[in-house]
């Protein structure tokens, strides 16, 4: 008689095979020529129009060794939302694999490591931008938890406008875990809370040798409690104004350049 796996072992195992299936279209002339000219990026199905073959280039197209589908731009047969721009180009990938949290946030050995680190964050034109400033500034890796967060898609593709081909976007399991793990890497966790007392800059007064990760909430909830109780400190952002508040996006360039090492 065979013996019935746990529930935990099927559940594990029904994410596994869900996750191996999963791909995503990107769509737009920028995102679809970074992801074609990304070695490490599995391409399934490139879908474009005549112009748009033309403007991303036959050599870049036969390098990535994907055999295009030409279409009439009046009936674009890629399974996209109706409203997307996709400037006749859609490319059908298998979402990229950063690996672990420790291989990507060890840093480079030339730059002090920094990383972001989002609670939640799940408009994928944030996370997008985000992934720009990121790559922007050096960041090792944007952090986010792998549910409650913006998956890779065609949208987040557009507004990173290729920084989702080069920026590590790492999705954990459990964000406090991965902060944590950063915390026994020697890292400085400092969690964004306009209401805290010290600054950005007083908080890594005499610390800007360490690496830093900088946490992130969505716009009106902003940090987690479990998240506020996990982080090393909570900072904010100077401002102006009494009233002075930033879209979450612009809170990460603006942090990012707060933290930078050489400060």
């Amino acid at each position: 008689m065979a013996t019935k796996k746990p529930r935990w072992v099927v559940e594990k195992e029904q994410a596994k095979k869900a996750a191996s299936a999963e791909t995503v279209w990107l769509f737009g002339l920028h995102a679809v020529r970074d992801a074609l000219q990304n070695p490490a990026r599995e391409k399934l199905r490139l879908v474009v129009t005549k112009n748009a073959l033309d403007r991303l280039g036959e050599a870049v197209v036969a390098e990535a060794g994907v055999e295009p589908e030409m279409a009439d731009a009046r009936k674009f047969p890629a399974p996209l939302d109706p409203q997307s721009v996709h400037q006749g180009a859609a490319l059908e990938v298998k979402p990229l694999d950063w690996g672990s949290l420790a291989d990507r946030c060890l840093g480079d050995g030339e730059r002090v490591p920094r990383v972001v680190m989002l609670d939640r964050v799940t408009d994928p034109h944030n996370v997008g931008a985000i992934l720009r400033s990121a790559e922007v500034f050096g960041a090792c890796a944007v952090v986010a938890p792998r549910h409650h967060s913006a998956p890779e898609t065609g949208a987040l593709a557009k507004t990173a406008s290729g920084a989702l081909e080069r920026q590590p976007y790492l999705r954990v399991r459990n964000l406090s875990d991965a902060i944590t793990e950063l915390q026994g890497m020697g890292y400085v966790v400092l969690g964004l809370d306009g209401e805290a007392e010290a600054t950005i800059e007083q908080a890594l007064e005499g610390r800007r040798d360490r690496p830093v990760a900088l946490v992130l909430g969505a716009e009106g909830p902003g940090l987690r409690e479990k998240t506020r109780e996990t982080v090393d400190q909570l900072v904010r952002i100077p401002f102006a104004g009494a009233f002075g508040s930033l879209n979450v996006s612009n809170a990460a360039a603006v942090s990012l350049y707060a933290a930078r090492a050489e400060g």
